[in-house]
C-alpha cells in the first residue's frame, strides 16, 4: 500500500529524512517511532503530499506522491498532530464541509456522516458547536472526518497527544476497531510505547532520518537478548559482574546501570550478591523502550512536534558531541 524509494527531505544541510526505503502492506497497522526531530512528521507530511521531497519518491495506493498528488489525496485520511477542526462549526458541519471538499455526492455524504458519527459515538452531540467539545471528543471528530471518504490509508500523527489516560484508551479502542472493521492501512506515530506495542503489527524506529530497526513488537523486544535489570549504585564497576555468564550486556543510561540478563528471576540473587549494596533495583522483561535504547542510546520520551527547528537543534547538538 505504501512504498518509499530513497525518500529524502532536506532543510539546508540537514537531512530530516535520509534516503528512506520502506514498504507497508495493505491492512497493516504500522507504527513510526522516534524522538522529537527524528523525521516522523516530515515523513508523514511527504506521504500525504503536504511536503515535497527533496529527492526520491514514494507511492501510496499505487500513486506517486510527486506526480499523482490528487490521486494520493483521494486515497488517504489524516489526523494531524495539532487540532484542525473548526470550533465555530458544529460537528456535523465540520464533516459536511470535508465531504464537499472531497466532492462527495450529497446523498452519499449524508449517509457517511451518519455512519462515522455513530462509529465514534458523537451522534448525540453532532449539532453542537465544536468549541463545546472536550479534547477527547474533538479527537474522535477528527477521526470521523479522516474516515468520511473511506480512505485506503489513514495517517495518525500523535492522535492522543495531551489527552488524559482514560481518553487515550478510548481513542485507541476506536483505532483498533477501525483497523479491523474498515480494513484500511494505518500509519501512526505516538510517544506512548505501550500503545504502539499493543496496537501495531510492525514498528519502525526512525532516528536522524533513517530507519534503525524494523519488525514486529515481539521480535524487536526479543532481540534485546534477555530480561532487563536496572540498578542504582555508587561506584559501580563492570568488573563486579565480569564473571557472571548470565549477564549479557552492561551499560550506563543516565544515572542507571542497565544489565541485560538471562532468566533474571532465577539469577537476580546471584547478581546482587556480586554487585553488593545498591540504592535501588528493578527487574522486568524487555520493553520497546529497551529496544529504543539499544538502537539509539536514549530513553524514548518527549512530547510535541518535531519540525525543522527541532531537527536542526538536535542535529547540531550531535555534531558538537562528535567534535
Amino acid at each position: 500500500m505504501i512504498t518509499t524509494k530513497n525518500l529524502t527531505k532536506r532543510f539546508g544541510d540537514i537531512a530530516a529524512v535520509d534516503a528512506l526505503n520502506l514498504s507497508i502492506e495493505e491492512g497493516e497497522v504500522f507504527g513510526l517511532l522516534g524522538p522529537n526531530g527524528a523525521g516522523k512528521t516530515t515523513t508523514i507530511s511527504m506521504l500525504a503530499t503536504l511536503a515535497r521531497p527533496t529527492s526520491g519518491t514514494a507511492t501510496v495506493n499505487g500513486f506517486d506522491i510527486r506526480t499523482q498528488q490528487k490521486e494520493v489525496r483521494k486515497s488517504i485520511g489524516v489526523v494531524f498532530q495539532e487540532p484542525s477542526v473548526d470550533d465555530l462549526l458544529t460537528g456535523r458541519e465540520n464533516l459536511e464541509m470535508h465531504g464537499m471538499l472531497y466532492g462527495m455526492e450529497r446523498g452519499l455524504m449524508n449517509e457517511r456522516v451518519h455512519e462515522v458519527l455513530e462509529l465514534v459515538e458523537l451522534t448525540a452531540r453532532a449539532n453542537d458547536f465544536v468549541k463545546t467539545y472536550s479534547g477527547g471528543m474533538r479527537r474522535r471528530l477528527e477521526l470521523a472526518r479522516g474516515l468520511l471518504h473511506r480512505p485506503k490509508v489513514l495517517f495518525l500523527d500523535e492522535p492522543t497527544l495531551g489527552l488524559d489516560p482514560q481518553t487515550r484508551e478510548h481513542i485507541w479502542a476506536y483505532i483498533a476497531r477501525l483497523a479491523k472493521e474498515e480494513k484500511m492501512t494505518l500509519v501512526l506515530t505516538t510517544h506512548y510505547l505501550e500503545e504502539a506495542d499493543r496496537l501495531c503489527d510492525r514498528i519502525g524506529i526512525i532516528d536522524y532520518g533513517k530507519i534503525v530497526a524494523l519488525d514486529t513488537p515481539n521480535v524487536l523486544k526479543h532481540g534485546v537478548g534477555g530480561d532487563v535489570v536496572e540498578i542504582r549504585k555508587k561506584d559501580f564497576s563492570e568488573s563486579l559482574v565480569k564473571g557472571l555468564k548470565f549477564v549479557k550486556k552492561v551499560e550506563q543510561v543516565e544515572n542507571v546501570i542497565r544489565l541485560t540478563v538471562d532468566d533474571a528471576h532465577v539469577n537476580l540473587q546471584k547478581l546482587l550478591a556480586a554487585v553488593g549494596t545498591v540504592e535501588s533495583v528493578e527487574m522486568r522483561e524487555a520493553s520497546l523502550n529497551d529496544v529504543f535504547i539499544k538502537f539509539t542510546g536514549r530513553h524514548y520520551r518527549g512530547e510535541g512536534g518535531e519540525g525543522e527547528g527541532g531537527w536542526a537543534e538536535r542535529a547540531m547538538g550531535a555534531q558538537a558531541r562528535r567534535s
